[in-house]
């Protein structure tokens, strides 16, 4: 067992909730897939390759339990799904998403783009932001290039 999973059974016991395999299976699953920005649905079809016996809604109802505990967060990349990403630091409110038009990949900025913004907020609204959410539409590296060549052919 591990500290993630250690720290996960302790929560869920103080909560009266039993650290099943099917929630320890959605747990790594997370885990294992850190930089997607996983739906229920994509997560429930990787948990049921080794758990064929999971439903959908334990999906739906262990997600809403690690959203509730603050290891996961859910996000709207405006694509009519609710998306769920690890919470690596319940402090960090500060990572930005890329997000191709083309394919509809999706990848995270590193940095704070909006830190003197809040300050500022602060300072002249006395207005403390606590959260934010950037979103960049446009083209990944290689759906430019496909575009970039498709216009040359057409040269």
């Amino acid at each position: 067992m591990n500290n993630s999973d250690i720290v996960f059974e302790q929560e869920l016991k103080s909560r009266g909730l039993r650290f099943t395999a099917q929630r320890r299976a959605i747990l790594n699953t997370m885990m294992e897939n850190q930089r997607k920005h996983l739906s229920p649905e994509e997560i429930y079809d990787i948990v049921k390759v080794n758990s064929p016996d999971i439903g959908v809604a334990t999906i739906y109802r262990t997600l809403l339990i690690l959203e509730d505990m603050g290891l996961v967060r859910k996000i709207n990349l405006d694509d009519g799904k609710g998306r769920y990403e690890l919470n690596k630091n319940q402090e960090d409110h500060h990572h930005h998403h890329l997000i191709c038009e083309k394919c509809g990949s999706v990848s995270e900025v590193k940095y704070d783009l909006l830190e003197q913004l809040e300050e500022q907020i602060l300072k002249e609204n006395e207005f403390l932001v606590t959260n934010h959410s950037v979103k960049f539409y446009g083209y990944c590296k290689d759906c430019l290039e496909s575009i970039k060549n498709a216009k040359c052919e057409q040269c």
